[in-house]
């Protein structure tokens, strides 16, 4: 099956070989000097090295790099593209029709109904409303769902015809279409499965995937015919090992990329034009975790995110990668702009100056672990907060991402545009104070006034300094050319079904 994988995923290297030193044993026949013969043969291999849009598209999604209590990015992907909700994100992170063939929204934002598509489950047996009701209400009552904390919002789904259900909210939010195109949100039947857009075929010795048949289709009675082409093979694997398989063309697409593992790529010395970066949106930063010791009073928290020289530590991993000194990025959803903390108007040296003095009045010295994921990304991130935590006096340890800690890395991308989000996931833990603003928020029965708790809340989070930003999440891919409808977009997403452009 290995070898079936390899001639499916791009060229033999094999024959790659043979080409060069066959090319190679021609120039050298003809007279050319060595220079201009491998100035010739790099030529040469360029145009090789377009794959022929044939065969299953290979994607390479990297795993072992998902925040502590996520799914793998596999099992996200693979969801997304078997099962899908009422909506889903196209290639652009943009709202696309998924179950729901359009919608709309009434009652000032608090119902939404939507008209589902014809569709079939796995067995043949037609999509009704009621079997997406039942389905997405078992999704927002599971304990295990991640976004869970931001649905309270909605009081119930009932199906109000075989192809129309409505999702009634208690209180307005417009952001709810963004979080039910994530895949935890995608509908489900027990036993039976999702509907598509593309439908697993087999799943050893990784998942290959075809598009579904659609029953909305012009001629209903045309054969539902696919391509090779058409397929995508999914494999789950470790940076490493996704970035050498992308590298002797092996892989389409390696998806997935963090800062743990971005200084793989240049390693490899992949070609820059496969290598794309997202816009992301999100979080990444360290959580301060314990409040005990150095760490119990607000003003020694923020001594360590004022010690942090920022613009040092994201060139040190990736040269472009934007740093940030604030918890949300723009004002979204709050009333305010979001909050500055005091200390942006000093200099590092007086920063430094000033966390020093707070460390040296300490009665005993200062140690913190500081917990973050594996890989070389990882490693240089941690060499140069040890740096500035060191310049201030404190001495810093390595942990690992889910071990104790004082300081744990958070790392994740937002699901949808509220800085209620931005801020919850800040709040680990937080003040009573900031807490309770974020209930408020979300409790608030209007725009206007969940508006003003965010805003609330930023303020007593940048005062409480329950939170150290770093930078942007840094998400990155390798694309191959024959992915032609491969978009960058903030949500750092991109579905199976909609990475290849059909030439038809």
């Amino acid at each position: 099956m290995a070898g079936k994988e390899v001639q499916d995923g791009g060229t033999n290297i094999d024959g790659e070989e043979k080409v060069k030193h066959g090319f190679l044993r021609v120039l050298g026949d003809w007279g050319y000097t060595p220079a201009v013969r491998t100035t010739l043969l790099a030529l040469a291999l360029a145009a090789c090295d377009r794959s022929a849009d044939t065969g299953p598209v290979i994607v390479s999604a990297i795993t072992g790099q998902s925040a502590p209590g996520t799914a793998d990015l596999s099992i996200r992907l693979l969801a997304d593209a078997t099962e899908q909700g009422l909506v889903r994100f196209d290639a652009a992170g943009q709202i696309e029709p998924g179950l729901a063939e359009r919608w709309i929204v009434i009652d000032e934002g608090r119902s939404y109904i939507f008209r589902l598509r014809p569709a079939e489950w796995p067995d043949a047996t037609p999509v009704t409303a009621g079997q997406v009701a039942t389905a997405l209400t078992r999704r927002l009552t599971a304990r295990s769902n991640p976004l869970r904390p931001y649905l309270t919002a909605v009081d119930e789904v009932v199906a109000m015809t075989p192809q129309v259900l409505e999702v009634r909210l208690d209180r307005q939010r417009p952001d709810l279409l963004k979080l039910f195109a994530q895949p935890e949100m995608a509908v489900v039947r027990s036993r039976i499965g999702g509907t598509g857009p593309l439908r697993l075929i087999a799943d050893k010795p990784h998942p290959l995937l075809r598009p579904a048949a659609d029953p909305a289709r012009v001629d209903p009675d045309a054969p539902a015919a696919t391509r090779p082409a058409d397929h995508v093979r999914l494999i789950s694997e470790r940076a490493a090992l996704a970035v050498a398989r992308f590298s002797r063309r092996r892989a389409d697409l390696v998806s997935g990329g963090t800062f743990a593992s971005w200084p793989l790529v240049s390693a490899a010395e992949i070609r820059p034009a496969d290598i794309r970066v997202d816009p992301a949106v999100g979080l990444f930063g360290m959580a301060v975790i314990s409040r005990d010791g150095f760490l119990a009073e607000a003003e020694n928290r923020a001594a360590i995110s004022q010690a942090l020289d920022r613009s040092a530590i994201t060139a040190a991993v990736a040269p472009a990668w934007e740093p940030v000194d604030r918890i949300l990025p723009e004002r979204l959803d709050s009333a305010t702009p979001p909050t500055v903390p005091a200390w942006t108007l000093l200099t590092l040296d007086q920063r430094r100056g000033a966390a020093r003095a707070l460390v040296r009045n300490h009665a005993r010295p200062v140690r913190l672990r500081i917990a973050l994921p594996d890989g070389p990304g990882a490693t240089i991130l941690y060499g140069r907060i040890a740096a500035s935590l060191l310049a201030i006096g404190i001495i810093p340890e390595r942990a690992g991402w889910t071990s104790p800690a004082e300081l744990r890395l958070v790392d994740r991308v937002a699901p949808y545009d509220s800085a209620r989000w931005y801020l919850a996931n800040a709040c680990t833990p937080c003040s009573p104070d900031a807490s309770a603003a974020l209930a408020a928020a979300r409790d608030a029965p209007d725009v206007a006034a969940r508006g003003r708790e965010i805003a609330a809340a930023d303020r007593l989070l940048d005062a409480d300094v329950a939170f150290i930003p770093i930078a942007r999440p840094l998400r990155w891919s390798l694309v191959g050319p024959r992915l032609g409808q491969w978009r960058p977009n903030g949500r750092a997403w991109h579905p199976l079904n909609r990475l290849r452009t059909d030439p038809r």
